[in-house]
């Protein structure tokens, strides 16, 4: 068996300066855990960030009435704009300029046009020519029930005297003394003079109904001359283009003397007695859209309040386009086409938690909030409900008298909570 070399060691009792080297690296080790665990903890401090408070916006919770509102767009319109259009096609000559006050009636333009001059003359000339004829048949309406009535009267006439022959012959030719073909000769004589009376009548009668109907006929034929020739007159001063109203020129849409086509676009004539308002209101806001719906209206120093009066059914570029009608008497200092602001007033909410609007509901999502605790800003989740331009409903996780950080979160880096400094 092989032994150790442990019978061979001596023990020796160590010196008394190695003793206070171990004492001093004991306390040196002592020394670095220390640090270390300061290390640690200014570490941890280090992560919660510290802000100065007057780069934040802080507000308190309350308890009132939410009114949801939107801040739209818009701009000054003419209710009363219309677009008068050429009547036929031709040369213009325009008598105005764009920005001309005008009064209800004037020229605005006129239209030269060949062919309907032409047709007036010809529908003119074709009506002159019925009435003559129309005058002419009332002349042949006379005669001919003179020339009726004469022979009627003429066989009246003959009737009469061969009934008195008859009476005269009767009593000779009853008792035999007359011969009995001149008696009865003198009776077939007075029953053709009946016939004929009766039948002269008659003819009369039929002739003066036959003339009327031929008089009827031709003033029939008058009288739609009469209308072919009005239409044509009134086509043709229709060629001077007048103001349906008192307005401002807006726009001339054509070049004096330019040739243009039928029903083509000449100016534009605004009433700038009333004027309205158009909104572009953002398609978010459409299910809320009502006629009346109240609008505050601005711009500069005018101040209006109106109601819509009109929605658009469609929506272009995710706007909708709403008209508002001033309550009252128009403001004064309105222009055409000036840009205005206003404020729809969608809906009141009584006795709601209230928080002034601010951008911690976009830096947060709306689903947290800082509120204030002390000298620290504690994130706290939350629900909100309606919102306006300036304030927004807390349906969930404040209470009233909550002051919370509304601006500035963004230096909280999304920290748990945050030191704010004065």
């Amino acid at each position: 068996m092989i032994r150790d070399t442990s019978a061979q060691d001596v023990a020796l009792a160590a010196p008394a300066g190695r003793r206070r080297l171990r004492i001093a690296m004991a306390g040196i080790a002592a020394a670095v855990v220390a640090g270390s665990a300061a290390a640690l903890i200014a570490n941890w401090s280090s992560q919660v960030p510290v802000v100065n408070g007057s780069r934040l916006r802080i507000a308190e919770v309350t308890r009132g009435t939410l009114v949801r509102d939107a801040s739209v767009n818009g701009r000054v319109v003419a209710a009363v704009s219309p677009t008068l259009y050429a009547p036929a096609a031709g040369a213009v000559a325009l008598k105005v300029k764009a920005g001309d006050t005008v009064k209800k009636g004037d020229v605005l333009a006129l239209v030269e046009s060949p062919d309907l001059a032409d047709t007036l003359k010809r529908e003119q000339s074709s009506f002159e020519e019925l009435q003559a004829e129309v005058a002419r048949q009332q002349i042949l309406s006379r005669k001919a029930r003179l020339a009726a009535r004469r022979d009627a009267d003429q066989a009246e006439i003959e009737r009469a005297a061969a009934q008195r022959a008859y009476e005269r012959i009767e009593p000779a030719g009853l008792a035999g003394v007359v011969p009995k073909n001149d008696f009865e000769k003198a009776r077939d004589t007075l029953k053709s003079a009946e016939i004929r009376s009766r039948h002269a009548a008659a003819a009369a009668l039929l002739e003066s109904d036959d003339v009327d109907l031929q008089l009827k006929t031709r003033m029939s034929q008058l009288q739609r001359q009469r209308l072919a020739f009005d239409f044509a007159r009134r086509r043709v001063e229709e060629l001077a283009v007048r103001a349906p109203m008192d307005g401002v020129i807006g726009s001339l849409v054509v070049a004096d003397r330019a040739a243009v086509a039928a029903n083509a676009p000449l100016l534009t004539l605004v009433d700038l007695t009333r004027l309205e308002v158009e909104l572009e209101i953002p398609e978010a806001y459409v299910a809320d859209l009502g006629l009346g719906m109240r609008a505050e209206i601005a711009s500069g120093e005018i101040r209006a309040t109106g109601r819509l009066s009109a929605i658009s059914p469609e929506v272009v570029r995710n706007q909708v386009l709403a008209r508002v009608r001033f309550d009252g008497a128009q403001p004064a200092g309105l222009r055409q086409s000036q840009r205005v602001s206003a404020r729809l007033l969608i809906d009141e909410k009584p006795g709601a938690l209230v928080l002034a609007r601010g951008t911690f509901i976009e830096a947060l999502g709306g689903h947290h909030a800082y509120v204030v605790e002390g000298g620290m800003a504690v994130r706290r989740a939350i629900k909100l409900g309606a919102t306006s331009v300036s304030a927004v409903e807390v349906l969930d996780g404040l209470k009233a008298g909550d002051r919370v950080v509304v601006s500035g979160t963004e230096s909280f880096d999304n920290a748990p909570r945050a030191h704010i400094t004065d």
